[in-house]
């Protein structure tokens, strides 16, 4: 869980809840009654860090749209577009995507950029 335990860190306020999809990557909710499958570690690192953690309810993934559309236009507009050499090509062409992503002004934010509202970006 060390994306997990990154965000935690990254992050200058506690978080209190955290909301999933009912993926197996999250939860075994949907796993067969009666399944010896032991606590997952995303679960287990939750309950560990004092973090609720939130499921949507099953198959409706419009009760998680702002990540929907996200991961849409992250595709759209990265993953889709661009060719990658190397794992190492990937991170720095990642690294530019990022700054320019967090640089853009957006109206929901008074058009100021992610990095004026969060200064703990980079």
């Amino acid at each position: 869980m060390l994306f997990l335990q990154h965000v935690v860190k990254r992050f200058p306020y506690a978080i209190e809840c955290i909301q999933t999809d009912n993926g197996a990557e999250f939860t075994k909710r949907l796993l067969p009654k009666g399944s010896d499958t032991p606590i997952f570690d995303f679960e287990a690192e939750l309950a560990r860090l004092g973090i609720r953690h939130k499921l949507i309810r099953p198959y409706t993934p419009r009760h998680n749209g702002k990540v929907e559309r996200s991961h849409r236009k992250d595709n759209e507009e990265f993953y889709a577009s661009h060719t990658f050499y190397s794992f190492d090509d990937f991170k720095k062409q990642l690294a530019v995507r990022e700054r320019i992503y967090n640089h853009f002004p957006m109206r929901p934010l008074n058009w100021r950029s992610l990095r004026e509202k969060n200064k703990f970006l980079p």
